[in-house]
């Protein structure tokens, strides 16, 4: 769900970035006064998934960095709705941060009564991993290719139910995105997050879904698991020989990826956004940080705020138009 234009504007901004951030020395007011407690980064999912894993990287790298406690703490309910809820109302003074998935823009169009506006009452600081969605499925599906896939749910059309990390949520939307451009007839079982889904795919109770590499790899290489395809428009280092739906379904232009992001409440002094900024492209250019994220199918891919910005308010477009010509409607 990263497009090319945005993906094109933030690597251009971030050059300029990292050249400001080397001319001129941090925000006095940031550098002197913040932080000065503990921060509470609410990461809106159940622990165990994507989100939850690089937040809990950037908390404890934060906390080393600025020598105070950022505190993880998991708010897994409404499909991160209520995370968010939280931050938007929390003050503006960088003590409540939200650390999130793509769903928070993605889904926000398709809730009618959504608390809060995700463009209006947050900050965007900064995006932090991209990572592609891969296509998994339960051992005892007979298909391990597209067209073997494809051909089986049609021959059990509504007899096979797929999993996702919520309501309205990317593993949700590209599920729907493959069914209504393959013809295909599945049952959606939504869970708290991707780290109940996976659980529940692996138990059977569900037999496909769209996971994210850092979730889906160490099942794959176990053997729990098994990838048909990757939802992004290329092949992923961390899974080079996993074809992608678009070459192994004739699908051109599928893209069904993820990416992770921190965010302040509204009106977040610009001094601490730029603290934020900077301290987490760092941790990200780090090279055990990224040895280790890249080993797990994230690509750091920190960006300014601007430019986070505008990605949130690009797939909020893109992913509700699509989910309201799908009819998908939350509560």
């Amino acid at each position: 769900m990263i497009h090319r234009r945005t993906c094109a504007v933030g690597a251009v901004c971030l050059s300029v970035s990292v050249l400001l951030a080397v001319l001129l020395p941090a925000p006095a007011a940031a550098q002197g006064s913040y932080p000065q407690r503990p921060v509470r980064l609410i990461i809106p999912f159940a622990p165990g998934g994507g989100t939850d894993a690089v937040g809990r990287v950037l908390a404890q790298q934060l906390g080393e960095r600025h020598g105070q406690t950022f505190i993880v703490d998991n708010r897994p309910a409404g499909s991160g709705i209520v995370g968010a809820q939280i931050v938007s109302q929390a003050p503006a003074d960088g003590y409540t941060l939200l650390f999130t998935f793509n769903s928070f823009a993605s889904s926000a169009r398709l809730v009618e009564k959504l608390p809060y506006d995700p463009v209006r009452d947050f900050t965007p600081i900064t995006l932090a991993t991209t990572s592609p969605l891969l296509l998994l499925a339960h051992p005892s599906l007979p298909a391990s290719n597209m067209k073997e896939l494809i051909a089986h749910v049609k021959a059990n059309q509504g007899k096979l139910n797929y999993g996702s990390s919520g309501n309205g949520s990317p593993p949700h939307l590209g599920m729907e995105l493959l069914m209504s451009r393959t013809g295909l007839s599945m049952s959606h079982i939504p869970y708290k997050g991707i780290g109940p889904a996976t659980v529940a795919q692996l138990g059977n109770e569900v037999q496909l879904a769209f996971t994210p590499v850092l979730v889906g790899l160490p099942h794959m290489k176990a053997g729990r698991l098994k990838a048909i395809a990757s939802g992004a428009p290329k092949r992923s280092a961390a899974v080079p020989d996993v074809p992608t739906v678009a070459e192994a379904a004739g699908l051109p232009g599928f893209d069904v990826s993820g990416w992770w992001g921190l965010l302040g409440p509204a009106k977040l002094p610009r001094p601490i956004v730029d603290l934020l900024n900077v301290s987490v492209r760092r941790i990200l250019d780090d090279a055990e940080v990224r040895r280790n994220l890249l080993a797990q199918g994230m690509d750091p891919s920190p960006t300014t705020p601007e430019a986070f910005g505008a990605l949130i308010r690009d797939d909020m477009a893109v992913w509700g138009d699509l989910g309201r010509k799908l009819g998908i409607k939350l509560d």
